[in-house]
């Protein structure tokens, strides 16, 4: 089990030494994307909206941005950078020529995504704390939350990872699964007034639960609570998906 983790460390190592070799320009977009978004609409729009919840829009919606960025940079990672490394590179045939096989490659691609969406989600952080948006208090706790986050939704990339026959078709899954889950996960609205379908539909998204723990922690406002109901969530789903990434990717590797 060591000898596991510690090539799978190797395996996420490996993907850092070449992620920071240009990490000005990777980081960029991850941390300005749902920096200006922010901007865009929590000062534009929020300008037209009085208050949500108590607080100004731009608040309300810059703490749930916060979590979402873990979304979208584990999906990525585990969808078009897994099938361009597994189909154009060969990187992972590559490393199968060495003491690393498809275990430690998968539970690498977990580590390497749970570090990335901690790192991306703590930037976005550090600059909303800087612009004075978020309260100080509990932000340790936001790389924990997006690290699970990112992990549960790596995981769907797997899933979508062993599926697809060419890259283009990560476009629909883009359409009809991440979007839905990015829009319909709290961060521009509460859904305590949406139909009751629609709410049950959002505790089955991991982003949903990790979206209320980071907005309560970032507000300072409720997070005890959220962490006793939303906590468990969470980690029940990290826990189902994650197998079934496993499971889905595994034949894929050990071709």
């Amino acid at each position: 089990m060591i000898e596991t983790f510690s090539l799978a460390w190797r395996v996420a190592m490996r993907h850092w030494d070449v992620y920071r070799q240009n990490l000005l320009a990777n980081i960029s977009p991850t941390i300005s994307d749902p920096v200006f978004l922010i901007l865009a609409l929590g000062v534009g729009l929020g300008a037209y909206i009085q208050q949500i919840e108590g607080m100004s829009y731009l608040t309300f919606l810059a703490a749930g941005l916060t979590i979402a960025t873990a979304l979208w940079t584990a999906f990525f990672e585990t969808s078009y950078g897994f099938f361009i490394r597994y189909q154009y590179e060969g990187v992972y045939q590559a490393m199968q020529t060495t003491p690393i096989g498809p275990h430690e490659i998968i539970l690498g691609e977990y580590l390497w995504v749970a570090m990335k969406g901690a790192g991306m989600a703590s930037g976005v952080t550090v600059v909303l704390l800087i612009a004075g948006v978020v309260e100080p208090h509990l932000a340790w706790a936001i790389p924990f939350i997006a690290a699970m986050v990112a992990v549960s939704c790596g995981a769907i990339g797997f899933i979508a990872s062993a599926m697809v026959k060419n890259i283009n078709q990560f476009q629909t899954v883009y359409a009809v699964l991440i979007n839905p889950l990015f829009f319909f996960s709290g961060v521009f609205f509460p859904l305590t007034d949406v139909p009751k379908a629609i709410q049950v539909i959002c505790y089955l998204s991991p982003l949903y639960h990790g979206v209320r723990l980071g907005q309560t922690a970032l507000w300072n406002e409720g997070f005890g609570a959220a962490l006793l109901l939303h906590g468990p969530l969470l980690l029940i789903l990290t826990l189902i998906l994650c197998p079934i990434g496993w499971w889905r990717i595994y034949p894929k590797l050990y071709r």
